[in-house]
């Protein structure tokens, strides 16, 4: 396959899949000219871009290595961290939230999922589709990738909105929160405050420059019903991507009450 592209007529846009020009079997799915996910469909362990490589190891460790978790993806795209999922914990049970209709089927026939991967696609506004995922207290992970900026819609950035998805986490689960955001992370900060009013215990994770809030990028917010365990927070730094900046409870406090 050389590539694929496809009018996505509710968002009025083209969608591309295209080989990523460096590595074999990798592949870059580009909305409205925009790089919107990556997938390596030969090691779909390896994940490329550095916030998801994050997200992926709160994925190693919420459950002990291997054994199969249920996820919920705010946020399809080309299913990255769902395929991460399904081969670093076979049996895994995971569904995945998408509001642009035409997208999954597109990227699932030029990106096909790995064999036995269980991953259902729900096509649907990510808090409409909330109730219908999986049980109440059910999820072990929960993950919400669908905005950036001052673009985000507002019904998804709201207390509310973080408490209704925090109660599809079983004790002990994890909420993991991508926010984009330009120099000065005001946008990041009122995130954080709403996350931190519907959950126990929330953490940051990013590259360390991020946390100056002197450069655009992702950031990683991390929440539990329960205090985190302190020692993730020696494993995040120490797995990367480097440089790595973790925050706990108490450092994210400090952060944002500077923004």
């Amino acid at each position: 396959m050389t590539g694929m592209r496809r009018f996505l007529k509710d968002a009025g846009v083209h969608a591309e899949i295209a080989p990523d020009g460096f590595t074999e079997g990798g592949w870059v799915l580009s909305i409205g000219g925009a790089e919107q996910s990556h997938v390596d469909l030969a090691h779909p362990e390896e994940i490329f871009y550095e916030y998801l490589r994050r997200i992926g190891h709160v994925a190693d460790a919420v459950a002990p290595e291997g054994r199969p978790v249920t996820a919920v993806h705010l946020g399809a795209g080309a299913l990255t961290l769902a395929r991460y999922v399904a081969v670093t914990r076979p049996g895994s049970v995971q569904v995945a939230v998408e509001l642009e209709r035409e997208l999954p089927a597109f990227v699932l026939e030029a990106l096909p999922l790995p064999a036995g991967a269980d991953v259902r696609v729900v096509v649907d506004d990510a808090r409409a589709a909330l109730p219908g995922l999986v049980p109440p207290g059910s999820a072990d992970l929960v993950i919400l990738d669908v905005f950036a900026g001052r673009d985000a819609p507002a019904h998804l950035t709201e207390p509310s909105f973080y408490a209704e998805a925090a109660a599809l986490l079983r004790p002990g689960g994890v909420l993991a929160v991508n926010v984009g955001d330009d120099p000065g992370l005001a946008f990041f900060a009122a995130q954080a405050r709403a996350v931190r009013a519907a959950l126990a215990d929330v953490w940051c994770l990013a590259d360390r420059g991020m946390l100056t809030g002197r450069y655009p990028g992702n950031l990683v917010l991390v929440g539990g019903t329960r205090p985190l365990p302190r020692e993730w927070a020696e494993r995040f730094t120490a797995a990367g991507p480097h440089p790595a900046g973790v925050l706990d409870g108490l450092g994210l406090e400090e952060l944002i009450a500077r923004r």
